[in-house]
């Protein structure tokens, strides 16, 4: 059977009631930028570039594990650190993207791949493209349905759930606004879209 990551139902919730948990060390290709995700260009090939590795690796190596690709994730920076009930600037956005990798894979193998795709894929520029483990920490998740930019519902819904349950945000350079893409698209209408939307968090005072 192939493996899907989105089947770890505590990390990739398809429940919109909200949640508390925790999120242990994973590994991930990421590159960061800056800018509206809608206009910059860098975004675009920031995607791009994930998306050739990562499918790279998956092909080169069917013999250690059958899997399918994990969603795109973003960390988001403002200067609000989405404290607000609305969605802030886009153009001021600050960015990570990223996309998960089966605990098998290696900096080695990354490079091994990277050197392939950068053959096969010349007009992407995978130049600020990154291996990292990171451990994200006690969070607050709730599953957005619906376009992106009417996600100020379910951000004001997870706000009031923190607070209620006797938690506060614990934002950082570290600890951003976290959205996993679980819907394409690409393919599926807007209003059907599926996003998890995390904010780190801590026991209120």
């Amino acid at each position: 059977m192939v493996f899907d990551f989105k089947r770890e139902k505590k990390y990739y919730a398809t429940k919109v009631t909200p949640s508390i948990i925790e999120i242990p060390m994973m590994k991930f290709l990421s590159i960061d930028g800056k800018g509206d995700p809608n206009s910059s260009p860098t975004y675009l090939n920031a995607v791009r570039a994930l998306y050739s590795v990562s499918y790279g690796i998956r092909m080169t190596h069917k013999s250690i594990l059958e899997y399918v690709v994990p969603p795109l994730e973003g960390y988001w920076t403002t200067s609000d650190d989405f404290r607000g009930n609305g969605l802030p600037d886009k153009s001021k956005f600050e960015w990570t993207m990223m996309i998960r990798q089966p605990d098998f894979v290696t900096g080695d193998i990354v490079q091994n791949t990277l050197e392939t795709v950068q053959k096969k894929h010349a007009e992407i520029d995978y130049e600020n493209l990154k291996f990292i483990q990171y451990e994200e920490g006690l969070v607050a998740q709730i599953l957005h349905i619906g376009a992106y930019d009417n996600e100020a519902v379910s951000i004001q819904a997870l706000n009031h759930f923190i607070k209620e349950s006797g938690y506060e945000p614990d934002f950082s350079s570290q600890r951003r606004h976290h959205e996993i893409y679980i819907g394409d698209p690409r393919r599926v209408p807007p209003e059907k879209l599926k996003t998890i939307l995390r904010h780190p968090v801590k026991k209120e005072k």
